[in-house]
């Protein structure tokens, strides 16, 4: 054997065994959610006077929900004169006359709401509401997206918990709008179950830190004061603070038995960008925060399960070079006669994925959906998981050298049901040449199948199967949504200019 070829399997190996440590992580979560899903969280006390509570609203062009988010908000139940409500709108497009004209009308119904206009974008997001919180009356403050639609009791059942003045912040589970919209849709709503229903209550339960998800939670304004305010030097501004504020000593409270539902993207490429922000403000994070956390006299278990949270986007490169190195692994050992080495792939697979399936079908267990149903979306969610890694391996990328990007929101559109009517929507998200670049792994791995069908490696198929399965599917996916969407518009660009004016 070369050098070079034994490097190649040294890497292939180590890759393979960093990427079986961080699949054992979740056999690790799902240990720590059963051994303490029975800890509920109780409030210490009761207010006598229940405190005075500002909701913001932070939107950017949200013209297709901003009126069901207002709305829903306006019915939640509180006395009036303990509630403020402060839409905090950088619109640059329609939504500002929607959104001006519905809380002047429930102004004139009485409710304490007002509208905040910027005309710049400075600090995104996390410059809104920093910018809201200057006038805020609130002794708390919650937070919703303009994609949620908080149920009525929501701050009736959670404002209870900060009887107890070490408690900061309190997050709601998230619940899906549109969860059979797609298979995209559904695929999505189970990857967010595994991390609300697993991740979030074994993490809060065991003593470890969670992050609040930027909407859909209830603050402590003296929380965020203490911790530094809401800061816009990563995209994760949610998750920023939230480490601070635990670090500083304050208490989360997570309740995943109380929901708060909101909308999937329904197009691939808009979920693309939304996991971009999310896996590089991550990597941010982990930068600005983890040498911190390290160094803190924290628990060990504290700190290690921080390090495993803040660096769990450091995977999708390393899968990206699997991928790479896996076709190459299996012409080599077989050229040499090594047929049965191949087989010491098999634990590191097996710790990886199985992690996976048992992981994801706990927490469709745990919300209530038969098993049989959880299961038939699995090897779909594998693959698909697999697909993402060329965007999110972008994302950390950029973090890691540093490269500033805006905050892309994520365009919503106020689907459900069977609704394509989204292909018409305004709002779309650019398409780049990233899809080609994953139909490009795909066919990779295709001339990898056809050697391990030609010499008999039959082991290895379903792994090279589900890799090239998830390229494939987020590739053409990609393409086809983006070029299909382009496509209508023109058309009916074309169509309108040729009909003539009505006199």
């Amino acid at each position: 054997m070369t050098r070079v070829e034994a490097l190649f399997l040294a890497t292939y190996f180590l890759v393979l065994l960093i990427l079986a440590v961080y699949g054992s992580h979740r056999y690790v979560m799902a240990y720590l959610f059963y051994k303490y899903k029975g800890n509920l969280p109780t409030p210490k006390g009761k207010f006598e006077i229940l405190p005075r509570v500002t909701i913001q609203l932070p939107l950017y062009n949200e013209m297709y929900v901003v009126e069901r988010l207002i709305e829903s908000v306006a019915r939640i139940q509180y006395p009036r004169n303990r509630l403020e409500i402060q839409v905090l709108d950088d619109s640059t497009d329609e939504t500002q006359g929607i959104a001006r004209a519905r809380v002047a009308r429930l102004r004139q119904q009485g409710l304490d709401i007002s509208y905040i206009h910027r005309d710049h974008r400075s600090g995104y997001k996390a410059g809104a509401l920093q910018e809201g919180l200057k006038i805020a009356r609130g002794e708390l403050v919650a937070v919703f997206d303009a994609d949620f639609v908080p149920g009525p009791d929501f701050l009736l059942r959670s404002v209870q918990f900060f009887t107890d003045e070490r408690v900061g912040m309190v997050q709601v589970r998230w619940e899906h709008l549109n969860r059979e919209y797609s298979h995209l849709t559904q695929a999505q709503a189970i990857f967010l179950d595994g991390h609300f229903v697993i991740e979030h209550t074994a993490r809060n339960r065991s003593g470890r830190f969670f992050n609040f998800n930027g909407t859909a939670g209830v603050w402590r304004r003296a929380t965020i004061e203490d911790a530094g305010g809401w800061q816009h030097d990563t995209l994760t501004e949610d998750l920023d603070l939230s480490y601070r504020a635990q670090l500083a000593g304050w208490r989360f409270v997570y309740l995943p038995e109380v929901v708060s539902p909101a909308e999937v993207p329904v197009e691939m490429n808009a979920f693309k960008s939304q996991q971009h922000r999310w896996a590089k403000g991550s990597v941010q994070t982990a930068r600005k925060l983890l040498p911190r956390i390290l160094r803190s006299d924290l628990p060990r278990e504290v700190k290690l399960e921080a390090f495993f949270h803040l660096t769990a986007n450091f995977t999708y490169p390393l899968m990206i070079l699997l991928t790479v190195l896996m076709p190459v692994s299996m012409v080599i050992r077989f050229k040499h006669g090594w047929y049965e080495v191949l087989l010491l792939d098999l634990p590191f697979f097996w710790t990886a994925t199985m992690s996976v399936v048992l992981f994801y079908i706990a927490s469709q267990r745990e919300i209530g959906m038969p098993w049989w149903k959880g299961i038939k979306y699995l090897p779909f969610i594998m693959a698909f998981g697999i697909g993402m890694c060329v965007n999110q391996s972008k994302a950390v990328i950029e973090a890691l050298v540093g490269y500033e990007t805006g905050f892309t929101r994520t365009p919503k559109t106020g689907m459900q049901g069977n609704d394509r009517s989204w292909l018409k929507k305004k709002y779309r998200t650019l398409l780049t040449a990233q899809p080609l670049l994953e139909l490009a792994l795909g066919g990779y791995l295709t001339s990898a199948i056809w050697f391990a069908l030609d010499k008999g490696v039959y082991f290895s198929l379903p792994f090279l199967l589900l890799f090239q399965w998830g390229f494939f599917y987020v590739g053409l996916v990609s393409l086809l949504q983006g070029r299909i969407a382009t496509l209508l518009r023109w058309f009916r660009g074309s169509t309108e200019d040729a009909t003539p004016a009505l006199e």
